[in-house]
């Protein structure tokens, strides 16, 4: 993996943004679009890319055309085709969402802003101190035509090189893809990081209390404290007479299937993994701020310059 000069590439039907190093502000704000901050405090965040509950998203309204489908085809001649189709849409994506919650869930990329580093764990329980400067960053998105119109799918890579100079050809880098979408999506999922490494801990979203819902509801209560809650939501909404807030919770529970979501995020991640080899938790400890790791010269230099660049922006459409 090389590093990349912060730009854009567009072609016939894709875009790559390169995003970092160095790690200069890309101009939007920070969004935690994929609930990927797991744990934050005012030494490090911890980003993980286990997402169960994004995946159920996706594959709920999918599920629900396919049973209409099927129960719409019935009594017609094409029902095992339409059962096929069904089980090919939904069937494998469903299997391997089963597969992940039987699964242990991956261990989180801790960034250190203390010590400017970020520890990335492997399931051997190995893993890598990088320095922060040198991880890489892009945002793809790729564009399809079909007989419904233009669709876009995109993600953002970050990537990270094995300090290790000796290391085997294959063990040199290690990426981690977050399916967001490309493009300012793309950015503000990375804003979250690179705001708390450059800005600090209230530059970023705080992320969702799982284990404050857990805490909350109890083990045996999640399903019925998540549904009741999104129901009670509808209801407060109609008595407040906010039609828009109400609609839009019954969309999320009948369409995208959110309640489910939420509780099959919080069965797997209240409490998430934590980093528990002892070298790392020493790593992870508060430092005394004159022992604070300082940006580069290089970097100073970049990030100044970007903020000049986004100021004159700023300018000229208030200007227009």
């Amino acid at each position: 993996m090389t590093s990349a000069t912060p730009g854009s590439r567009k072609g016939l039907l894709s875009r790559e943004d390169y995003l970092a190093p160095p790690a200069v502000p890309t101009g939007q704000p920070p969004k935690d679009v994929l609930n990927t901050i797991w744990r934050k405090n005012e030494v490090f965040l911890d980003i993980g890319s286990y997402s169960i509950g994004s995946a159920v998203m996706v594959i709920w309204p999918v599920l629900l055309l396919c049973i209409w489908l099927v129960h719409h085809e019935r009594n017609s001649g094409i029902f095992w085709e339409a059962l096929g189709l069904s089980f090919f849409m939904v069937g494998i994506p469903i299997l391997l969402v089963l597969k992940g919650l039987m699964s242990r869930v991956p261990a989180p990329i801790r960034f250190n802003r203390q010590r400017r580093e970020v520890c990335v764990p492997f399931d051997d329980g190995s893993y890598w101190i990088v320095p922060w400067e040198q991880v890489t960053a892009q945002a793809v998105a790729m564009d399809s035509v079909g007989q419904h119109g233009k669709t876009t799918q995109g993600l953002l890579v970050v990537g990270f090189r094995n300090p290790d100079t000796n290391a085997p050809e294959k063990e040199r880098d290690f990426s981690v893809g977050f399916s967001c979408g490309g493009g300012e999506t793309a950015m503000s999922l990375w804003e979250c990081m690179r705001s708390f490494m450059e800005v600090g801990p209230d530059a970023t979203p705080q992320g969702n209390d799982l284990e404050g819902i857990r805490g909350k509801l109890g083990r045996k209560g999640i399903f019925w404290g998540i549904w009741y809650g999104f129901f009670t939501g509808i209801r407060d909404h109609l008595m407040a007479k906010e039609f828009g807030q109400a609609l839009w919770l019954f969309v999320s529970i009948f369409l995208l299937g959110t309640p489910l979501a939420m509780m099959l995020q919080v069965w797997k991640l209240a409490p998430p993994p934590d980093l528990t080899d002892p070298a790392i938790v020493e790593w992870s400890k508060p430092l005394p701020p004159e022992q604070w790791a300082k940006r580069s010269p290089e970097l100073e230099e970049a990030i100044a310059k970007r903020e000049a660049e986004l100021a004159a922006q700023t300018d000229q459409t208030l200007a227009g």
